[in-house]
């Protein structure tokens, strides 16, 4: 066959071949709003492999944290109603607003029981969990939502997992503090009646959403119990994986992308 023919059929099947991608890429997209874009590489189900007690630090240290965010979080909550536009809105926020309030006291309460001062273990904190709520306090009232929402919703579940290193008792009580419900719905709904009423919120929101992770990733990882451990980044990877793919979900709730 001349070589003529051959680079013709050559070049028909490279383009079929690229075609055929295209369409792959396209009913991937389509297929979007049955599952979530973005896929955990770990199943939940491997997350008890994980050896926690080798990564949570000290009771204390790992308490006073976790109370201290649940303070940032209540203080954004209270602006969040301050500024809100609606009466509806203020009235749901600061149902919100007072669930980390209770986070906050409980988590608290834990400290006493350690025989520590709560405000002595958690100022070693403040600064940079301050930075992050500087960095997420948005332009508007929708963003300060949104970076309530993805901060919280990331921060709860992470420390909850975490607390699995804690001795059991312990580990018990924290995560029936940390996985109580009712601040996400309440911020789900004024963002999905906000994207909806306001044409191009959407667009700026997913990429407002998606500068969140970075910085809220930090808290997280400063959680853990040495920083430099040898092998940290392999045994912490499934945790963080599964907090990116709930992260999209609840990015993909609002019809943003993660």
């Amino acid at each position: 066959m001349p070589a003529c023919d051959l680079q013709l059929i050559g070049e028909s099947l490279n383009a079929s071949v690229r075609l055929c991608a295209v369409v792959s890429w396209i009913n991937r997209r389509a297929a979007r709003p049955e599952a979530p874009r973005q896929r955990p590489r770990v199943a939940p189900t491997e997350l008890t492999r994980v050896d926690f007690t080798e990564l949570v630090p000290e009771p204390v240290p790992f308490l006073g944290q976790a109370a201290y965010i649940q303070l940032v979080f209540f203080e954004g909550l209270a602006l969040a109603v301050q500024t809100a536009p609606t009466l509806r809105a203020k009235e749901g926020l600061s149902a919100a607003a007072g669930v980390a309030l209770r986070k906050h006291h409980a988590l608290i309460a834990e400290l006493r029981l350690q025989g520590v001062e709560p405000v002595d273990v958690m100022a070693p904190f403040a600064p940079a969990t301050v930075r992050l709520e500087s960095a997420s306090r948005g332009g508007d009232w929708e963003e300060l939502l949104l970076a309530i929402h993805v901060t919280s919703g990331m921060l709860d579940g992470y420390f909850s997992r975490l607390s699995n290193g804690l001795h059991a008792d312990l580990a018990r009580r924290v995560r029936a503090i940390l996985d109580e419900a009712g601040s996400a719905a309440v911020l789900e709904r004024e963002l999905s009646l906000a994207i909806a009423e306001q044409p191009g919120l959407a667009d700026r929101l997913a990429l407002w959403g998606r500068s969140l992770v970075g910085d809220t990733l930090l808290i997280a990882r400063s959680a853990l119990r040495a920083s430099d451990a040898r092998g940290l980044e392999e045994r912490v990877e499934p945790i963080f994986t599964e907090l990116i793919a709930d992260h999209t979900r609840r990015m993909d709730a609002l019809g943003l992308t993660a």
